[in-house]
């Protein structure tokens, strides 16, 4: 029987074979230097670079023609892991070879590399069809694997860990501030939306001027958002009592606050609406024929059925809201973005990774967390 390669195995099965003849990592001098590419020899020890030559050739093949979900899963993970090693691995034998104020990063070969295996990682996950928990398990095995990677000292002699070094109190606050923006316009539209959607969905003329209008809002670019805030909540502080006391400012966190608010209010309001209108007729009837109110239906009744697209809307309002927060430290609102644009200022490649890499992560365990949650929400109602 003849082979046909894998569908998505072949291009990145392409790219993971394309990396390893790109720059492993990159070197500099010092902080303010070029940087030097180095390739997969050049950077690594020859047993080290022979061996992770290996893994991937076989990790290519799998891609390629395997067919059984365990073994696209084993691969994709054990190369991740030689991967994850051998760049902390190139760190400490450049940086030996260079002096105390030498730089490493991954290169491009690193990056294109660990992006190939995570689509096999998550194609192969899909193909298991795990059970929410499953989900649940990998994604804590994944985490655990990586703070072990960190808590042993593995990345130490790589330059995104030494800029975190000299900002530690600095980047564990502005990450403080991050969560406060993401999660609490995400509790305020909860509070705010839900409310909102049961509202539009009682009362049929409002839905469409409301939606619209929430329409409207989003189609504002963050920065023009921000910055129209600033006017309105500078006055408040000057002219309302208590208001600055309650920090509420033209700039800071109040305005990103606001502005992460408004943008949150029309998944959740959208996605309320929706749910409770896919609750069936048969079931309203059914609540009001054994007596219940209309309070009562919607608490006990609808509510309940609704509440994994609600669930939708929280998960689509909070990858969101991680990701605009980090555009906050514009307008000195704090959070990850802090980083992000001192490197910018900088030129700093690293700095800027300091600020995006944990807020891509904060985004994606959310995302597969509540996925999770709300696949878990049918069979407790079973």
């Amino acid at each position: 029987m003849r082979l046909r390669p894998d569908k998505l195995g072949v291009p990145m099965g392409a790219l993971l074979a394309v990396s390893l003849a790109l720059p492993m990592a990159s070197l500099r001098a010092n902080r303010i230097a070029a940087a030097e590419p180095q390739g997969l020899f050049a950077a690594l020890p020859s047993a080290w670079a022979a061996g992770l030559l290996a893994l991937a050739a076989l990790a290519v093949a799998v891609a390629l023609f395997a067919r059984d979900p365990r073994l696209r899963l084993a691969l994709p993970v054990a190369m991740l892991l030689a991967l994850f090693v051998a760049i902390g691995e190139a760190g400490r034998t450049l940086a030996a070879e260079a002096g105390d104020y030498a730089r490493v990063a991954p290169g491009a070969g690193f990056w294109i590399g660990a992006f190939a295996l995570s689509i096999l990682f998550t194609d192969a996950i899909i193909r298991l069809d795990l059970s929410p928990l499953g989900r649940l398990g990998v994604l804590a095995a994944s985490s655990l694997a990586l703070a072990l990677i960190l808590m042993t000292g593995q990345w130490d002699a790589l330059s995104i860990l030494a800029e975190y070094r000299g900002r530690a109190a600095a980047f564990w606050r502005e990450g403080g501030h991050h969560l406060q923006l993401a999660f609490g316009s995400l509790a305020a539209a909860l509070v705010a939306g839900v409310p909102l959607g049961i509202l539009i969905h009682r009362v049929r003329w409002l839905r469409e001027p409301v939606l619209n209008g929430l329409s409207l809002m989003q189609t504002i670019p963050s920065i023009a958002l921000f910055g129209i805030l600033i006017v309105p909540l500078g006055w408040a502080a000057a002219n309302v009592p208590g208001a600055a006391e309650l920090g509420v400012k033209g700039i800071g966190m109040a305005p990103a606050f606001v502005a992460l608010f408004i943008y949150s209010l029309l998944p959740m309001v959208a996605n309320t609406t929706a749910g409770l209108t896919a609750v069936p007729e048969g079931v309203r009837e059914a609540a009001a024929g054994m007596g219940l109110t209309r309070r009562q239906q919607l608490i006990s009744v609808e509510l309940p059925l609704a509440l994994p697209v609600v669930l939708t809307g929280v998960r689509i309002v909070l990858v969101q809201n991680i990701g605009l927060a980090t555009i906050a430290a514009l307008i000195g609102g704090g959070g990850f973005g802090t980083f992000v644009f001192q490197g910018l200022g900088q030129t700093a490649t690293d700095l800027i990774l300091l600020g995006a890499l944990p807020t891509v992560a904060l985004a994606f365990v959310s995302a597969v967390f509540l996925d999770a949650v709300i696949d878990l929400l049918p069979a407790a109602a079973r």
